[in-house]
């Protein structure tokens, strides 16, 4: 017995969607539109009459009935039909501050459906407004017991999307076909609002019994309101073909090697998305010496699947091989009707979870990052977080990361959500502070609780030390609040920027910390201030108006044809005289102004994230070290730039000492300015000579001497080596015992320090942290300041190559800038040259054939 029957109407169409003869004005235009020939609503096929050669409508407006002839036995006849917008009664009236067209008759009794058997029995069913049947037109009020026509569709949030439509596509569903344009009216567009697309009603009127043949089924109008049948089809089945199945995730073996590959359809359902299921092994996963920080992405090893909802009679075709759904779902696996496709059901029992995240040390719940994936790989977030998390810049900002191939949600302590039964593997990280974990656990049918425990490793916010993220982007002060106290942060500084003509977080901005802000967890609104040639600088914790314009000089940071009005120095100067701090990001890019800014005193710290390789020797890292050699003393600090969800809040963080002073920005901010810093993406420092901490001067005779070092590094994660530098070079070391890295590196031994100069202390991993921009793990402290004598330290190569990278600001200036004004032009020239005239200062010179002299 075939699936579907289409049911011929016949003589028995007695109208034409071009007459509106018998409906109001409304449904007269939207008929119209409605879709006409061959058809699949819902799976299911329809031969509506085509239009144009007479008749194509069988419409009942008063109280005559008419016979259809159907002459088959099945489960189910399927109506397209619909009614006119003109009620006979209504309790509810028409209010006229009301959009049309809504139903406001809900239940009236239009006609019934007799189902004719061949034995003479007959089946009625009785035909009402928004249940069986409904009007071509309706605002959000779909019937109670039958769909409109229009069918989901699945929307891929990656695109390709049409213009304007990129917040739509985050859906990942839609009914109906997609739009064309996403573009809404700039005004209260009421006319269009009023004549939303029209609709057939799709129903779906179940036979007493199937084994039975249909005679005819006779239509008996009530006259209350006119009728329109354009279709009909008989199904056989087991069940309603418009309800659907909760979703499964089908594995599909034998289909392709990716999801890419498969071509695959269903006749009574949705496919939701098209998947690779990235190969797992639990008992490596679960032995990994690298917890909370993600894994490699794009495992080569992986296995295509469909997430699918479906009714249960349907068939699924997957490259051409049928395969039944409901023995499918009845069993867990089945195999395709020629034997090439075997296809299984991942986890179908699910039980809805609410769970807790103790801190053991207070006993109360705590912020943190949770991922679940069951055994076959599949994340399973907790309700509220999406199941694929969207890492493209400004896309999602919400409480998501994704960190290589594993996603994560942030959660403020407690989560609920639905999980598979059985085994399911779970990691929960914290910062740096709390020991990551990853655990196999075993969900019990019907479950509803769950309490996982995280452990410290350290406990340095005790000790004086405080956290900070100093660079973040697009998240909403509350969830800038959730995201940092989830990974330990005491301070998070949220920047809001000019992108173009984009401008984000400027309505966060207020004269002091956020109203997100608690006693433990300070989101502080500031600004990153940027110039696509002459560099960044980032403005926190000022009081007072905002530091304005936040881009100058064009492209991509400003607009096209703005004009150099500022200059990075200049930001700097009046954020300091409003109490905040100057601080340059992803330091030293871009880089020109900056050099000029650290001459001349004017910034704070510079951001030192630049871990992409295991030696830590970076440009910007030894770019930090060449200014730090010429004598310009400036301290590290920590910041993500986090501008997706592929950037963990406090990635790279900084650790600043306060002692017993109370945590607030002002006293963070003080800690920075004095260098008492370091900088890390996981490990945590300690560090003194003779007894100073970073910061410091030492001071030592004119010859140099020796020094008792004490440098510690300790990681949740392995670390190979701890290292100390002096004037840019490694002057000790001590290695792990092997590849497989240790948990704690110390040096404790005395050194000789040559004369005047610097020293810090570094440590590295060479297990990377997945962020968007991977990172190994490594730390590196602000330098103790070392003076011999009299003598400072510079480095007189190291100066010319200062001069010369200034000289170049002064040139693109000259040149190439966006003048705004004479006088504005030789303003921020004079910062240049300034700075450099305070280099040649330092630089030695000859008298005559004498000696080299500085002054």
């Amino acid at each position: 017995m075939p699936k579907f029957k289409p049911v011929p109407l016949g003589s028995t169409v007695n109208a034409a969607r071009s007459d509106p003869r018998h409906w109001g004005p409304k449904t007269a235009g939207a008929i119209a539109k409605l879709p006409k020939g061959a058809q699949k609503f819902w799976g299911i096929p329809f031969e509506f009459v085509t239009p144009g050669s007479g008749n194509d409508l069988l419409v009942l407006a008063d109280d005559s009935s008419v016979e259809i002839a159907v002459g088959a036995a099945g489960s189910h006849l399927v109506f397209a039909h619909f009614c006119d917008e003109k009620a006979s009664t209504t309790v509810a009236g028409q209010s006229a501050d009301y959009l049309n067209p809504v139903i406001t008759a809900p239940g009236e009794h239009l006609a019934d459906y007799v189902v004719v058997f061949e034995d003479g029995s007959e089946h009625r069913q009785r035909i009402r407004r928004r249940f069986e049947i409904n009007q071509v037109q309706t605002r959000m009020q779909s019937g109670f017991t039958s769909r409109q026509h229009q069918d989901l569709s699945t929307v891929p949030f990656r695109g390709p999307y049409p213009d304007n439509a990129w917040g739509r596509w985050q859906t990942g569903v839609m009914v109906g076909d997609p739009p064309v344009s996403g573009r809404t009216a700039a005004r209260d567009d009421r006319h269009s609002r009023a004549n939303p697309a029209g609709s057939w009603t799709i129903y779906a009127l179940e036979l007493p019994d199937s084994s039975k043949k249909v005679t005819n089924v006779r239509i008996e109008a009530t006259g209350a309101a006119a009728i329109a049948i354009g279709a009909i089809t008989l199904f056989s089945g087991q069940n309603n073909p418009l309800r659907h199945l909760p979703l499964e995730t089908i594995e599909l073996e034998g289909a392709g090697t990716s999801a890419d590959e498969i071509e695959v359809d269903v006749d009574l359902g949705v496919i939701a998305r098209k998947r690779n299921i990235q190969h797992f092994d639990g008992t490596k996963w679960l032995n990994s010496p690298v917890k909370g920080w993600g894994e490699a992405p794009d495992d080569p090893e992986h296995i295509g699947s469909i997430d699918l909802a479906a009714s249960a009679d349907a068939t699924l075709l997957v490259n051409g091989s049928d395969i039944e759904v409901g023995p499918l779902l009845k069993s867990g696996e089945a195999v395709s009707n020629d034997g090439k496709v075997k296809a299984r059901v991942l986890t179908s029992q699910r039980t809805w979870v609410h769970g807790r995240i103790i801190d053991s040390s207070t006993g109360k719940p705590t912020a943190a990052r949770i991922h679940f994936r069951s055994p076959d790989g599949r994340y399973f977030p907790p309700y509220g977080h999406t199941h694929e998390v969207n890492d493209n810049w400004f896309e999602d900002y919400g409480a998501d990361l994704l960190l290589g191939d594993t996603q994560y949600a942030y959660v403020d302590g407690t989560f609920q959500g639905e999980l598979p039964v059985g085994d399911v593997y779970i990691e929960v990280s914290k910062g740096f502070e709390f020991e990551p974990i990853r655990q196999k656990l075993n969900i019990k049918p019907g479950q509803r609780e769950l309490e996982i425990t995280l452990d410290r490793n350290s406990n340095l916010r005790e000790a004086g030390w405080v956290t900070a993220d100093t660079h973040t982007h697009f998240l909403t002060p509350e969830t800038a609040h959730l995201e940092a106290a989830a990974e330990d942060v005491n301070i998070i500084n949220l920047l809001a920027a000019q992108w173009g003509d984009l401008y984000t977080n400027v309505g966060d901005l207020t004269d002091g910390a956020s109203g997100s802000s608690t006693a433990e967890t300070i989101v502080w609104v500031g600004t990153e201030n940027r110039q696509h040639f002459m560099g960044h600088i980032s403005l926190l914790g000022a009081t007072g108006s905002p530091v304005f314009p936040m881009s100058t000089s064009g492209p991509t940071e400003g607009y096209i044809g703005d004009p150099t009005v500022r200059a990075m120095s200049d930001w700097a100067d009046e954020v300091r005289e409003k109490d905040g701090l100057a601080i340059v990001p992803h330091f030293p890019f871009p880089h020109s102004e900056v050099i000029a800014e650290v001459v001349l005193g004017k910034v704070d710290g510079l951001e030192i994230r630049d871990f992409h390789v295991p030696t830590m020797d970076t440009f910007a890292v030894h770019e930090w070290y060449r200014l730090l050699s010429c004598g310009y003393r400036v301290p590290a600090v920590g910041g993500t730039d986090k501008m997706s969800a592929g950037m963990p809040v406090g990635g790279v963080r900084t650790y600043a000492f306060i002692g017993d002073r109370e945590l607030s920005h002002q006293s963070w901010s003080d800690a920075v300015r004095a260098g008492r810093t370091y900088t890390t993406s996981g490990p945590l420092m300690d560090f003194t000579v003779e007894g100073l901490r970073p910061g410091d001067e030492l001071a030592l005779p004119e010859s140099g001497g020796a020094v008792h070092i004490k440098a510690s590094a300790s990681c949740a994660m392995p670390i190979h080596r701890l290292e100390i530098v002096f004037n840019g070079k490694v002057i000790a070391e001590e290695l792990s015992g092997g590849n497989k890295g240790e948990n704690i590196l110390v040096i404790d031994e005395q050194l000789d320090l040559p004369g005047s100069g610097w020293i810090a202390a570094r440590a590295v991993s060479d297990h990377v942290a997945w962020h968007v921009w991977p990172v190994h793990f490594a730390a590196h402290t602000s330098p103790v300041y070392v003076k011999a004598g009299r003598t400072d330290v510079f480095d007189a190569a190291l100066g010319e190559y200062l001069i010369t990278t200034m000289q170049g600001g002064v040139e693109w200036l000259d040149t190439l800038a966006t003048r705004a004004d004479d006088e504005r032009h030789a303003s921020i020239r004079k910062i240049f040259t300034d700075a450099i005239d305070s280099v040649n200062r330092k630089m030695p010179h000859r008298h005559g054939d004498g000696p080299l002299h500085t002054h």
